[in-house]
């Protein structure tokens, strides 16, 4: 992906203020044609998914030039250059960045707001200042990257907890997850129940779709280590128990990972067969709060124009 990143945003966005008043929405349109976006990437979108990812660093560039006097909003979506900004287009800058809006008091005061400020701390010396204003990510990409070096590192913590908990433990967490995902019948007393460990054919559980229980989703679980792929034999055996059961779909789930010949195998047979692995298994828990909770929550807010538009 070749998206240029927010400071290789800014002086692109000043030039495009430079003949006078522009709205923000044809900025973006014109710079990611001059950045020769593919249609792929003009429609990444943040992982929220209410804004594409290149409008996101455009308006971000346009933030912080606005924070350090070289354009200013006009109304609604609009905006144009300062005479600052003149200024600074006229020493023919070859890029832009945080390092130079920060000779501007305003944009130094504006970064020291968004920092804790540390006791004995209060003036920041010369390197400290620069590794400051060295960043790529925006604000909230440097947030959102931190949420996932977070949750890389729980769902590190839960899959060592279900490897090192009973057979039987792990079982039970997948009828739970299920069940939580929303599969099953909540109006049901048990929508999902493990089968046990003897004579259950090949199964590990099974999740009732219906009050009758006529659909239902059959379940294997294997907790093995890490590098302790499941082979294409697994998926078989599952299928004929599967055609022991009389059922049309199953969930395999493994702590570990497939192998790529048990992945074809699954895409092969004439019954549904959906893979978990390790991986997608902790990312399923932390999203649907299965073996986690929430400690804390971030919010980000924008601006709202609308509110101070003239009634």
């Amino acid at each position: 992906m070749s998206i240029p990143d927010y400071q290789s945003l800014m002086l692109p966005v000043l030039k495009a203020a430079s003949e006078g008043e522009v709205r923000i929405g044809s900025v973006v349109e014109e710079l990611a044609n001059q950045s020769s976006l593919t249609p792929d990437e003009r429609l990444v979108l943040l992982p929220s998914g209410g804004q594409t990812l290149f409008s996101n660093r455009v308006k971000w560039a346009k933030t912080y030039l606005s924070q350090a006097g070289l354009i200013e909003n006009t109304r609604r979506g609009h905006f144009r250059i300062t005479t600052r900004g003149h200024e600074v287009l006229s020493t023919n800058p070859s890029r832009i960045d945080n390092i130079l809006l920060n000779q501007f008091q305003e944009f130094r005061e504006f970064k020291q707001r968004g920092r804790p400020v540390e006791q004995g701390n209060e003036n920041s010396t010369p390197r400290e200042l620069k590794e400051s204003t060295i960043e790529t990510e925006t604000p909230d990409e440097t947030m959102r990257r931190a949420q996932k070096q977070v949750h890389a590192l729980l769902a590190s913590e839960l899959l060592h907890r279900i490897r090192t908990a009973p057979p039987d433990f792990f079982e039970r967490l997948i009828i739970v997850l299920l069940v939580n995902m929303g599969y099953g019948d909540a109006n049901a007393e048990k929508a999902g129940r493990t089968l046990g460990r003897s004579g259950d054919d090949g199964v590990d559980g099974v999740v009732d779709q219906d009050s009758l229980g006529l659909d239902r989703v059959y379940v294997q679980a294997k907790r093995y280590a890490e590098g302790n792929n499941v082979g294409s034999g697994a998926i078989r055996d599952f299928f004929g128990s599967l055609d022991r059961h009389k059922a049309t779909k199953g969930l395999f789930v493994t702590t570990s990972a497939f192998s790529a010949s048990a992945r074809e195998t699954a895409e092969l047979l004439s019954k549904r067969i959906v893979l978990i692995d390790g991986e997608q298994l902790a990312g399923l828990m932390i999203r649907h709060n299965v073996g986690c909770r929430v400690e804390d929550t971030f919010e980000i807010k924008n601006l709202d124009d609308e509110f101070f538009e003239p009634s």
